[in-house]
């Protein structure tokens, strides 16, 4: 078990990354006074930085214990940089008034909760997943398939909050001009996701196959909590996954 970073180790890079989101919303809305003017803005700042700070505090840390990989790097690069580019684009759209979204206040503030609703699905699922999470399309040793929390709706919540709290992002600022750049993660984050059930599925055989017809792979199937339970008994060895 890799040592937990200091407190205030956690804070510089928590707020080190707030730093570099605040600064593409400033170039978006025109300015550190726009900035600090936008309540819409403020708020995603807050929802950012208590999101990275609740992850960091919390979520355990290992060394990846690594089985087997596979190399994904053109999607690790879209994966870090298309998210932090969308508030900013939409903040611009917003500004110089390019496609604009029917009511723009109420849809900007409807963004706003759906980016908090997808950054508490992804932390969540990230704490539950503990140490075995990681980044990587990668398999774990002596880990189990989790079925449980989220995983008993979907088999990637990590993704799917990842996805709405970006497209949440994308209509924060009443415009439409982010969108094609949210279109874009979600073609990412679905290759991802085929390689992954791939990966999984080559590993964990019929195991999966069961765990993959009770669970939607991004959006909940139709009484699938209940068939989750159901299967509960037959938990596979453990996998790490996003």
């Amino acid at each position: 078990m890799a040592a937990r970073p200091s407190l205030p180790l956690v804070l510089v890079r928590v707020l080190l990354v707030l730093a570099v989101e605040a600064g593409l919303l400033a170039w978006g809305l025109g300015g550190l006074d726009a900035l600090a003017a936008s309540p819409r803005a403020l708020a995603l700042l807050a929802l950012w930085g208590a999101g990275g700070l609740i992850l960091s505090l919390t979520r355990p840390v290992r060394g990846q214990d690594v089985a087997r990989s596979e190399p994904d790097p053109l999607a690790m690069v879209a994966l870090a940089l298309l998210p932090l580019a969308i508030p900013g684009v939409a903040a611009w759209g917003g500004r110089i008034g390019r496609w604009p979204l029917p009511a723009p206040e109420l849809t900007g503030w409807i963004g706003v909760t759906l980016t908090a609703l997808g950054l508490w699905i992804r932390i969540s699922a990230m704490r539950q997943m503990g140490a075995r999470f990681s980044p990587l399309l990668a398999l774990q040793r002596e880990h189990a398939l989790e079925t449980s929390g989220w995983y008993a709706f979907v088999r990637h919540p990590g993704y799917l909050g990842a996805l709405l709290a970006s497209w949440g992002a994308a209509v924060a600022f009443g415009s439409a001009l982010a969108l094609p750049l949210a279109g874009v993660l979600t073609l990412v984050q679905l290759d991802r996701v085929r390689r992954e059930e791939r990966l999984l599925a080559g590993h964990f055989g019929e195991a999966w196959s069961e765990y993959a017809r009770r669970t939607g792979a991004l959006l909940p199937r139709p009484a699938g909590r209940r068939a989750a339970r159901a299967g509960h008994e037959k938990t596979p060895p453990r996998v790490h996954r996003p």
